[in-house]
């Protein structure tokens, strides 16, 4: 059976702040241009023995066998856990900042390319970069706020938040941001949460409101 329901529109929300950059890491999974740390759940870091347990338990399990079907059950109820921990942090992060600023500010990060770092790809997928801008991308759109993606070459760590300077080299161990012009001094990724904030806040762009969104999917 199948019911059609008409509903009136939602009244247009405008999001209560202008502007926010966010910068994605590993050790942080965000630090917006606020200052604000956000840690990510880093779920597969914290279940990894439990599933080389499970893993370990599987392979000496005769193949077909009723154990064996009992012990890749119970793995992949594990694997699905990491995934659930993972997609709740990362709607909880995404809802709040399309709902909470009007322009966001983030980074066009090649997941892919980062991922091939042999000693930072367990980290990087961890994290869930990829989710985490799709996610941002259309609850803008449903909220009425907007996404401002950096371009590839934009050197948001290296530059200066307060006099513009680009530092010809900053190494990913400095988890400081010295400027030798100004002396301004920052964490590095709080610079590049602020950078964010300046290409954002620059931006000329209209977000679209959310009413405009719905008559826009009616008519098409």
């Amino acid at each position: 059976m199948s019911l059609l329901v008409e509903t009136p529109e939602p009244a247009t929300e405008v999001p209560p702040l202008d502007v926010v950059g966010v910068d994605l890491g590993i050790t942080t999974l965000a630090t917006l241009s606020t200052g604000e740390a956000i840690t990510g759940p880093k779920a597969h870091k914290r279940l990894l023995g439990r599933l080389r347990r499970l893993n370990k338990s599987l392979s000496r399990k005769r193949r077909g066998s009723h154990n064996s079907r009992k012990a890749r059950a119970k793995l992949g109820r594990l694997h699905a856990r990491t995934g659930n921990i993972r997609k709740d942090a990362t709607h909880k992060l995404t809802t709040r900042l399309a709902k909470t600023y009007r322009r966001v500010g983030i980074e066009d990060l090649n997941v892919r390319g980062m991922a091939a770092e042999r000693c930072l790809a367990r980290s990087i997928m961890d994290g869930g970069f990829f989710e985490l801008r799709r996610q941002l991308t259309y609850k803008a759109k449903l909220y009425g706020s907007q996404i401002v993606v950096a371009g590839d070459f934009e050197p948001s760590s290296k530059t200066c938040s307060c006099c513009g300077v680009i530092k010809e080299t900053l190494a990913l161990a400095e988890r400081t941001f010295r400027c030798d012009d100004c002396e301004f001094e920052a964490g590095r990724d709080h610079n590049a949460a602020l950078n964010l904030a300046r290409i954002a806040a620059s931006s000329a762009v209209q977000p679209v409101e959310r009413n405009a969104l719905a008559r826009l999917a009616r008519a098409g």
